[in-house]
């Protein structure tokens, strides 16, 4: 098939951390992308990967209908990558991460995509104790209710550079003398933003199967001790790490959690004190990276190549052998 044979691709909140992977990700392939964010105005950036014409922004709000429907005319693949950790005003759970996903999937419906992907998350379940855990399991039941056939993505942490967990450590590590560790038993399997946006891409071509969902884990499991542990490494400092229990972590969070970008809230309290990794039904099913055929990238491999703005002398700081 000819790049301009292509079906044309709305992608919601394709500014966003992952978003922009995605677009360059696509882009490559020859799509034509539709991406639809709050402020165009802002994203003129999105359009460097692409020819002229090929990438454009549009303005749409996941919490008007209107505007969602709009920016799906005419596109057989949708993607919504819309979703928030923190709420502040007209930004809540249940409008974006619940309603918003829904309007997103029934505008697919309605103008007749092939495709629509939907990206959650790894642990997120319906009787969690963290609000927006139980609002981004709704998300994905209001998803499938509305777009049987949707392909829905659970990724554990996602990191790269530009990262809302590995860069938030290394402040961390930079300005606290002693770091107080939460959950410090609890798993997680990091998944590398790259890989993330190849399975949409594939998605995108076909190449995964519709109405499933999938668990995108990376290759390394470890506790939440030890991936500080690696960041003080990366970062060569040596910060005591001060284990907290849950009870006084969310104690710690209830004032920042006031702040305009809190550094810590209670929900992330609580879902930083579960495993957050790939079932064995979905690895068995090949519901994951390797069962879509693409080998996990390790955190050895990326974490070097942002993590050392976090070091005293930057990049020309020499680490222990």
């Amino acid at each position: 098939m000819e790049p301009n044979e292509l079906p044309l691709v709305t992608i919601f909140g394709a500014s966003g951390f992952v978003g922009t992977q995605v677009v360059q990700a696509l882009a490559r392939k020859g799509y034509r992308i539709r991406a639809a964010v709050r402020r165009p105005d802002l994203a003129g950036h999105l359009r460097m990967p692409g020819a002229v014409g090929q990438i454009v922004p549009v303005q749409a709000n996941v919490r008007n209908a209107a505007s969602v429907l709009r920016a799906v005319q005419g596109a057989g693949i949708v993607i919504n990558l819309v979703g928030i950790g923190v709420q502040r005003g007209a930004q809540q759970f249940d409008a974006v991460n619940v309603e918003g996903a829904k309007a997103v999937a029934e505008a697919a419906r309605a103008v007749g995509a092939q495709v629509l992907v939907h990206v959650s998350g790894l642990g997120l379940l319906a009787d969690s104790s963290s609000a927006f855990a139980r609002s981004k399991a709704a998300g994905e039941e209001a998803v499938s209710a509305a777009f049987p056939q949707a392909i829905i993505l659970r990724p554990s942490v996602i990191f790269g550079p530009g990262d809302g967990f590995f860069i938030r450590m290394g402040t961390f590590a930079r300005m606290l003398p002693v770091i107080p560790l939460i959950g410090a038993d609890a798993r997680l399997q990091p998944v590398y933003v790259g890989d993330v946006a190849d399975v949409i891409a594939k998605a995108a071509a076909g190449d995964v199967r519709n109405g499933r969902i999938y668990e995108l884990g990376g290759p390394e499991i470890e506790t939440n001790r030890e991936l500080w542990q690696r960041v003080l490494r990366e970062t060569g400092r040596s910060n005591p790490l001060l284990p907290v229990s849950q009870g006084l972590a969310s104690l710690l969070a209830m004032p920042m959690g006031l702040l305009p970008k809190p550094p810590l809230t209670g929900d992330q309290v609580i879902l930083l004190g579960q495993d957050n990794l790939v079932s064995e039904g979905a690895t068995k099913d090949k519901r994951t990276l390797l069962g879509l055929g693409i080998t996990p990238v390790s955190m050895d491999t990326i974490l070097p190549t942002y993590l050392w703005r976090f070091r005293r002398n930057g990049q020309f700081e020499r680490l222990p052998a």
